[in-house]
């Protein structure tokens, strides 16, 4: 793959790749996507390849992080992540190293030509990256470099599902009928573990794995209100399929709808 002159692929021992994740930050394949690494765990028939965009450098610190410079800090970011790939089996690892300031920039198109590179090596059947009404712009601004790319690809090239994934914001708030909903049950443990190396992060008090767990588990407990639990934890997901089957949806449209059907039901 020709990527920009930082970036790393670093491989795993796994050559399948059906999924791909498409994230901003170190950590946030395993916050948004325990789906996907589930999917590809110990299987031989899917494999998931991870893409991390932003160079950690901004990442918060304390402790023994406290005084660590951007340089040191991508450091240990950087193994961080690679930690959490071996843990989950990733079949690729690909580190983009952009800045946030790069990524939030629309007309930076040097990302967008990477991830149409990414899609195009590994024909992914599903995607799945951050969806549009996160609260984190850097995440906002990875999903639209995301759909971007895939637009730029013949239809036979490209995925056949996109999924927008939570992590700086929960889609509790979506329509029933328009949840993307994975179970999880059983893999605890699993999800924990992708989590449990970024020590760097629970030295500045973000107890991801957590806060991970306790989301997942309401999402399965609040699914309804007048029905047993059909699953023990669940993650949620916005499907952006169609922004990929029609180019002329307009992404603000696109969000601008889910939410006036949230109003719609609540002012029933």
């Amino acid at each position: 793959m020709k990527l920009n002159q930082k970036a790393e692929v670093v491989h795993g021992k796994k050559k399948i790749y059906t999924d791909l994740v498409i994230a901003a930050h170190q950590d946030d394949v395993e916050i948004m996507c325990p789906q996907a690494v589930i999917k590809g765990y110990q299987s031989d028939k899917f494999g998931t390849v991870a893409v991390v965009t932003a160079d950690g450098s901004g990442s918060p610190r304390a402790g023994e992080y406290a005084t660590m410079s951007n340089e040191e800090m991508m450091v240990v970011r950087r193994l961080e992540q690679i930690a959490a790939a071996e843990v989950g089996e990733y079949s690729d690892l690909v580190l983009l190293n952009y800045t946030s300031g790069e990524i939030k920039d629309r007309s930076f198109v040097s990302i967008v030509d990477d991830y149409e590179e990414i899609i195009r090596n590994y024909k992914p059947e599903v995607i799945y990256t951050h969806n549009l009404a996160d609260k984190h712009p850097t995440h906002v601004g990875v999903a639209v470099n995301c759909i971007k790319a895939i637009r730029r690809l013949p239809k036979e090239l490209r995925p056949k599902k996109l999924y927008g994934c939570e992590v700086w914001r929960s889609l509790d708030w979506l329509s029933d009928t328009e949840k993307v909903v994975f179970d999880l049950t059983g893999y605890e443990k699993l999800m924990n573990d992708v989590l449990d190396v970024y020590a760097s992060q629970i030295a500045g008090g973000k107890a991801y794995g957590i806060a991970s767990l306790g989301r997942r588990a309401a999402n399965a407990t609040y699914a309804a209100s007048h029905g047993v639990d059909v699953c023990e934890h669940a993650a949620y997901a916005m499907d952006l399929t169609p922004l990929i089957e029609d180019d002329s949806i307009d992404l603000k449209e696109f969000i601008v709808g889910k939410i006036k059907n949230f109003i719609d039901e609540i002012l029933v």
